[in-house]
């Protein structure tokens, strides 16, 4: 899909993109720059309900353990 700059520096979204990610008029977005690519991505209206359950699965108790005894064997 392609868009074009307009001399304001507006863009259009594709309606198939909008369709998709659930962006309509007056939702807010966030640019994040990489350093080699430029993401555009939709801010949800309540942040913590659009995160609950994004990380069901991978056993981060069981990470977090194993990261702070490496740190220990790291720091003595």
């Amino acid at each position: 899909m392609e868009s074009v700059i307009t001399k304001k520096g507006q863009v259009v979204v594709p309606v198939a993109l909008r369709r998709k990610y659930g962006i309509a008029a007056g939702t807010r977005v966030i640019w994040i720059d990489t350093g080699s690519v430029i993401k555009l991505m939709p801010i949800p209206k309540d942040p913590v309900t659009a995160l609950r359950g994004c990380s069901e699965g991978e056993a981060l108790t069981r990470s977090l353990l194993r990261d702070r005894k490496e740190d220990k064997k790291l720091e003595g």
